[in-house]
């Protein structure tokens, strides 16, 4: 028994985001427009929108969101009825789109709705429509019921979350992704590898979901030296693939240690969370390796997320099972946690926080305080 949530639509192909001023006519003809830090790349659809009769106001999302972003934002839009909301971006603009569509109805202050260090207080109203446009092929967030929010004062990330949270309508689009920077593809494309990977070793892994990453595993591995060394187009069309099957398959079955820690890693250092995700995932499925039972399905699973990885990659003789992977990201200029600004004096802290994270729920595996320490060694 098991639930399957997703958006009302998904368009997906190159020109598809020609279809976001009419898409957005049918919610009504405010619009508010949230982008990146170059407001010059949402300068297209902005073009479109507003030829289309839409009046638009625009919120530019310039880091990933914090609470006082949030905060700001809120009161900033004091005056304007959106009925509808477009974000265009990255996973961190997805997400300040999706917590404004969420929270500009609503009555409490940010912070109350929020996991962990709020109080979790459900949306007493439902969001504002939404439609997302992914810029990088690696969040997923264009398909998923979260926003993840950094809480500066408790050095944190955290999550709002709402099944009515989900995009109405999500476009994916791989000519707005290819022509990223090395970086970006690097860290945006192991994050959409973890998150096809996790929710197919989660505990909450349904048939649905995986039908979903047993499709992208293969295929995410397969294109990734491409998409990152060659800004390959045909490798682009199926990353964003990969990424939006893998926001699919979190939304509904769970992530694991990998985001478990991630959350916490963001919020000290401020590292791209793709980075943090790529340096962790060796680690944390040598961990596993270490913790399955022989002919238990987990086992399974695990051995066969190896394979996969290794038949991309391969493997050193002698080193980790997955070190053909690791040393790969790391000659693309993947850091490990210590140069992202992670001090080894702050893992027994990081250890502690990261075992009380929502994703860790997912994990195959309760991680021992030892357990978790040996993680964060193996990936500093």
């Amino acid at each position: 028994m098991f639930s399957f949530l997703s958006p009302q639509a998904i368009h997906f192909g190159r020109g598809q985001s020609a279809k976001t001023p009419a898409l957005a006519q049918t919610f009504g003809d405010n619009v508010l427009l949230v982008h990146g830090a170059n407001a010059q790349r949402a300068q297209r659809l902005l073009d479109a929108c507003q030829n289309a009769g839409l009046q638009v106001r625009t919120l530019a999302c310039g880091q990933e969101p914090s609470l006082p972003d949030i905060e700001m934002a809120r009161t900033q839009t004091n005056g304007f009825d959106p009925d509808v909301v477009i974000a265009l971006g990255g996973g961190a603009v997805i997400d300040f789109a999706k917590a404004l569509a969420a929270l500009i109805p609503c009555a409490g202050s940010s912070q109350d709705y929020l996991e962990v260090v709020g109080t979790g207080r459900p949306l007493e109203n439902a969001p504002l429509p939404l439609i997302a446009l992914p810029t990088t092929a690696g969040t997923g967030a264009e398909v998923t019921k979260n926003a993840v929010i950094l809480v500066p004062e408790h050095g944190i990330k955290v999550s709002l979350r709402d099944p009515r949270m989900i995009p109405n309508i999500a476009i994916v689009d791989a000519s707005l992704m290819q022509g990223a920077p090395k970086r970006i593809a690097l860290a945006a494309g192991l994050d959409a590898i973890t998150q096809v990977i996790e929710p197919y070793l989660s505990v909450k892994a349904n048939p649905m979901t995986d039908a979903l990453c047993l499709q992208a595993i293969p295929k995410g591995l397969r294109v990734l030296k491409d998409v990152v060394e060659n800004d390959g187009a045909a490798a682009w069309d199926e990353m964003a693939m990969v990424s939006t099957w893998g926001g699919l398959a979190l939304a509904n079955a769970g992530l694991g240690a990998v985001h478990g820690f991630a959350g916490v890693i963001g919020g000290r250092t401020g590292a791209p969370h793709g980075e943090i995700c790529g340096a962790l995932l060796p680690a944390v499925l040598e961990s596993h390796l270490r913790q399955s039972q022989a002919n238990s399905d987990i086992h399974a699973r695990l051995q066969w997320v190896i394979d996969q990885i290794n038949a991309s990659f391969g493997s050193l003789t002698g080193k980790s099972e997955v070190s053909g992977l690791q040393r790969w990201s790391r000659d693309m200029g993947l850091r490990g946690l210590e140069e992202m600004g992670l001090s080894h004096s702050d893992f027994t802290e990081v250890a502690t926080a990261s075992a009380e994270a929502s994703s860790m729920k997912g994990n195959p595996f309760v991680l021992s305080q030892a357990d978790l320490l040996e993680i964060l060694n193996a990936a500093r």
